[in-house]
């Protein structure tokens, strides 16, 4: 599923120069979005995205990978700025490869971790080999 299929409020039939999309997208219009590596293989689909409201940015990307209709379903939790957006294919790409991200840091539907946690935070980074926010959760 894709970004444009999402749009209920037809934000997206309308071009901007500065959004909706690529640039400003509505957060409802991206859950559900399938991400991609760069081999071109469907690693999994955005189920959430998590923002640090006081600093107002988006932290992470919550994606499921590996389920069949729900069961076995792994969630993980990757830096905002390790997704880039797909415009042609509508979808995101996340450099990593399939068998690194089985290997992951991910949880269970019924067990999330604390976002807020800086070592939890500098862990994924870590992972991903992103930079955190100038505004860190140390804020």
């Amino acid at each position: 599923m894709n970004y444009e299929t999402r749009d209920t409020y037809g934000m997206y039939k309308v071009e901007h120069n500065d959004g909706p999309g690529p640039r400003l997208m509505g957060a409802d219009t991206l859950i559900g979005n399938d991400v991609y590596n760069h081999q071109e293989e469907d690693i999994g689909n955005i189920k959430e995205i998590m923002l640090d409201v006081p600093n107002g940015n988006i932290r992470y990307a919550v994606l499921s990978f590996g389920s069949f209709l729900g069961m076995g379903e792994k969630l993980f939790a990757v830096p905002w700025s390790a997704l880039k957006l797909d415009t042609v294919n509508k979808r995101f790409l996340l450099d990593v490869d399939k068998d690194r991200l089985k290997d992951a840091p991910g949880f269970e539907k019924d067990a999330w971790p604390d976002f807020a946690d800086q070592t939890f935070a500098d862990n994924l980074h870590s992972y991903y080999g992103t930079k955190p926010h100038i505004n860190t959760l140390r804020d």
